[in-house]
């Protein structure tokens, strides 16, 4: 389908500027990014409880936020370690796809979130040391579990984007080193390779007209990876989940955008997936461009995705989810 009106009707606003990194640096551009970036209409975020935590990392000090429905629990919730985006050099607990999406998921779902606010790859900080910090975020929320609030049993990783790569890589390292798996991984516009693969015909033919700051092409994205990197080696995959090993995971949700270069990172990653015997549920999300967890809710298509993720997060059995590929939502 098209792009979402309300997306198409902001992109005059950014239709002649370069990257995200060269526009955020020059100030005379910083009113347009500013109203590009600013939803008048967003509604009030759902209410819940929060807490700021430091917990113990391999690397020194760990910052956690942790969201808490309103109401007192029946029985242990389920919880979800959530990791945000932003191509390892950028993102907090504050920005909307960490504390939006971490409100909206708790508040849904009934689930404690933990949003984790690893080390980004900058200052000379590269793989593995982001990669250990959501590793040590996953140990702390599983052995303190009771206290949280959490069934220990119905414990769901994920993140979006870099952070999906993150929490990919956070449970193949599990797997391997504890024998462990979460419930379920949870993965929005994933990427998962150093290289992106070819687009299809259909997606680049969707993708042509966008303006560059929308885009995330192969240089793009040999830059990000380059970087986070930093010439470590990765001979598991946990730093690029699409090299590792996939046998063995726990069920996996994957969530696209319909209109992200980084879609066809995701697709091949479920194609590899499917291909281990592992069972996926993959819904591209129409009408959206990457980290639309960035979005408020009133936007149907992200609300859509929310549902779907905090249905997950709810109610993902341990038997697995049903195979899917190329559902819509």
């Amino acid at each position: 389908m098209a792009l979402h009106p309300s997306i198409s009707a902001r992109l005059s606003l950014i239709e002649d500027l370069p990257s995200w990194r060269e526009a955020l640096a020059d100030p005379t551009v910083q009113l347009r990014l500013q109203e590009y970036r600013t939803w008048k209409a967003a509604p009030a975020l759902p209410s819940v409880e929060t807490s700021d935590e430091s917990i113990p990392g391999p690397h020194g000090p760990i910052a956690v936020r942790v969201y808490r429905p309103p109401s007192a629990p029946q029985r242990p919730r389920p919880g979800l370690v959530w990791v945000h985006g932003g191509g390892w050099v950028f993102g907090d607990l504050d920005m909307r796809e960490a504390d939006w999406t971490s409100r909206e998921l708790c508040a849904r779902a009934d689930a404690v979130v933990v949003s984790v606010d690893y080390r980004l790859a900058v200052d000379g900080v590269t793989y593995p040391v982001p990669h250990d910090d959501v590793v040590a975020a996953v140990l702390w929320v599983r052995e303190n579990a009771a206290v949280l609030g959490i069934a220990p049993a119905r414990i769901t990783i994920g993140g979006a984007s870099a952070g999906a790569n993150l929490a990919a890589g956070a449970v193949l390292r599990l797997r391997d080193d504890d024998n462990w798996l979460p419930t379920s991984l949870v993965l929005a516009y994933a990427a998962m390779h150093s290289v992106l693969p070819p687009l299809s015909p259909a997606l680049a033919e969707g993708l042509a007209q966008l303006p560059r700051m929308v885009r995330i092409l192969p240089e793009d994205v040999a830059e990000m990876t380059g970087n986070y990197l930093g010439g470590a080696p990765d001979p598991h995959g946990y730093a690029l989940p699409a090299n590792g090993a996939l046998d063995g995971l726990c069920p996996i949700l994957l969530l696209d955008a319909e209109y992200d270069d980084l879609r066809a990172s995701s697709e091949a990653f479920a194609a590899a997936v499917v291909k281990s015997g592992v069972p996926v549920r993959h819904v591209t999300v129409p009408g959206v461009l990457h980290g639309f967890l960035n979005l408020p809710a009133t936007v149907k298509p992200v609300d859509q995705a929310l549902t779907v993720l905090a249905e997950t997060v709810a109610a993902a059995p341990a038997g697995g989810l049903d195979p899917d590929q190329g559902e819509r939502g």
